[in-house]
């Protein structure tokens, strides 16, 4: 294997580098957007059994124990739960807007490493045929082992660019409708939450 590396070229260096990048985020993804860590049932739970104003400091210490997006959304719509449904809403909104963020936190790197593996392997691909088109302007064709190396090197960089960007690509898609997934969930509760508080105004 390392003799296939080394045939690549220059190149092999930052797709080497993309794809431990790439290798990176994917576990950092995969364990931070799983859905007991983005939202906490025990949350849930609670949200839906406010009731009274007394109910309200509870919601907010639960909200406190966990430092997630959906943990930090709901507290700040408690927070504000003595203000307007307006004011709630938008106090929610402007923190979803940071916790948005923070659910797509390294996707771009993601994203670049899908586009840039398969660029670089092209590059590596033009590089090993002007070694090949070198050699025969010196040597002429009938050098089959001193055009292999240029060959190969732009065979062995093409393959590895792709190998590095197809799988990125499909998980770049996978985790970006994860976070979709996740953030519709999470308005969807901050919306509950805004109809208890409503409701709870209403019979105070």
């Amino acid at each position: 294997m390392w003799a296939i590396l080394v045939k690549g070229g220059v190149v092999m260096i930052p797709l080497g580098l993309l794809s431990i990048m790439g290798v990176a985020v994917v576990i950092e993804k995969a364990v931070n957007l799983q859905h007991r860590r983005v939202i906490q049932n025990e949350i849930v739970n609670y949200i839906e059994s406010v009731k009274e104003p007394s109910d309200i400091p509870m919601a907010i210490k639960l909200c406190q124990r966990y430092d997630s997006p959906f943990a930090n959304v709901i507290r700040a719509g408690l927070e504000e739960a003595n203000s307007t449904p307006f004011e709630v809403r938008q106090a929610m909104e402007d923190t979803g807007r940071r916790e948005m963020k923070r659910l797509e936190r390294y996707l771009v790197v993601l994203e670049t490493v899908a586009a840039a593996s398969p660029l670089l392997g092209l590059l590596g691909t033009v590089l090993g045929m002007i070694k090949v088109f070198s050699v025969i302007s010196i040597a002429g064709v009938g050098q089959a082992g001193l055009l292999s190396g240029g060959i190969a090197e732009a065979l062995i960089t093409t393959a590895f660019g792709l190998s590095i960007g197809i799988p990125a690509l499909i998980a770049y898609n996978f985790f970006d409708s994860r976070v979709d997934a996740l953030t519709l969930k999470i308005e969807s509760y901050a919306h509950t939450l805004i109809k208890q508080l409503a409701t709870m105004h209403r019979s105070g």
